[in-house]
């Protein structure tokens, strides 16, 4: 294991770096025991470097910089939940009932794009949004979708 100084003056903080898998299998606990911290962990596994990211760390980073711009539209005695530019859509006979099957577009969507999607060109910027997705509970979608929470 290597460990790095990381910044400069007194932020210095010791990342956390292994320079194969099976250096980061042998010393696994120190790994995660760092990206839980919010240290810098990460693996090297042939020319690529993985880093290792404490999950709701993350899930909060993608909603702070991911901003569901849901559109939220009384349509026919009903709701109707969009994000422009996304393929997924949701309607409801309340806003609450919308945005619960949004949610599980939102979802499908995901499974979708993990499945088959990520490698076509006009999805694979969705990245960060799929992980969002993935990493979050339903209520933390929901909150994302009106932009009350992270």
């Amino acid at each position: 294991m290597a460990r790095q100084a990381c910044g400069g003056g007194d932020g210095v903080m010791s990342a956390v770096h292994y320079e194969s898998y099976t250096e980061a299998r042998t010393h696994l606990k120190a790994l995660l025991d760092a990206a839980e911290r919010g240290r810098v962990a990460t693996v090297r596994r042939d020319s690529r470097r993985t880093a290792f990211v404490d999950q709701e760390r993350l899930r909060y980073f993608l909603a702070a910089v991911t901003p569901a711009r849901a559109e939220i539209v009384a349509e026919d005695g009903g709701w109707s939940v969009f994000i422009p530019g996304l393929p997924v859509a949701a309607d409801g006979t309340t806003v609450d009932e919308a945005l619960d099957e949004m949610v599980l577009a939102l979802r499908e969507y995901a499974e979708d794009w993990q499945d088959h999607l990520l490698d076509a060109p006009n999805h694979a910027a969705n990245w960060g949004l799929v992980q969002l997705i993935c990493l979050s509970d339903d209520a933390q979608l929901g909150d994302w979708l009106v932009g009350t929470g992270r």
